[in-house]
């Protein structure tokens, strides 16, 4: 896992996903000198650590991949209102591209293809993102409760509004934002608090742990633990 080209005023966050580097060092470079910033990733394991941390608008995947395959993973990760994904694969025959689309990619490039021509594609996906998108919701609603990432209030399932510490809402926000995926201690505290926080792991075990009494209903788990992996948040996250 590798950020191997930032631009300085990015018109996007691209994250590119290939087990090869030299593709991922190219398309770095080249989408970064044209205003992009771009975070790379050898695998699946890895572009879900840097989504975990990380706003990323649109993903180049590769579908062969050591461990969890491309296809796989777009089927995590496509959602209404989340990144654009791009495959990029040696699998270019007519069914491979049409399982892609399928499984939520918005566009199929074969290998052997162009820098100029995935420019091109990723400008197109970013411009059909930016069409298709509403007006962004704030307002989410889980197991009965409802919360505005706005104006940072939480309700219980009878209305009743619940206090949270700045830290614990910081928390609940990236759960609500990754509902149904295991985070690590570190990849919640990258989010939570920043990649350059001075916190250490059980500064997040802490504020689960309080989130946790504040978000009992009927004794319906909501966070749970994951052995030796992290936490995850069970219930179905809609937006409001």
């Amino acid at each position: 896992m590798n950020r191997e080209s930032v631009s300085a005023d990015p018109a996007a966050t691209l994250l590119v996903v290939d087990d090869d580097r030299d593709i991922r060092h190219l398309l770095a470079n080249s989408l970064g000198a044209r205003g992009y910033r771009v975070e790379t990733a050898a695998s699946a394991r890895d572009m879900d650590q840097i989504l975990a941390r990380t706003p990323v608008d649109l993903v180049i995947l590769d579908v062969m991949m050591p461990g969890e395959d491309g296809l796989s993973a777009c089927r995590r990760i496509a959602r209404p209102g989340g990144p654009e994904i791009i495959f990029l694969s040696a699998l270019g025959e007519e069914h491979d591209r049409v399982l892609g689309l399928e499984v939520g990619g918005s566009h199929y490039l074969p290998k052997p293809c162009s820098p100029r021509e995935i420019l091109a594609t990723v400008r197109a996906a970013l411009r059909r993102r930016d069409v298709a998108a509403p007006a962004e919701a704030s307002e989410f609603t889980f197991d009965g409760w409802r919360i505005d990432l706005g104006s940072h209030e939480l309700f219980d399932p009878e209305g009743v509004l619940v206090g949270l510490t700045d830290g614990e809402f910081a928390v609940l926000r990236v759960f609500i934002e990754r509902p149904r995926r295991v985070l690590t201690r570190e990849a919640l505290l990258a989010a939570a608090r920043g990649p350059n926080s001075d916190a250490y792991d059980r500064a997040i075990d802490v504020q689960v742990s309080r989130l946790r009494r504040k978000l009992r209903s009927g004794g319906d788990e909501i966070i749970r633990t994951v052995r030796n992996e992290g936490y995850l948040f069970v219930p179905r996250v809609v937006r409001a």
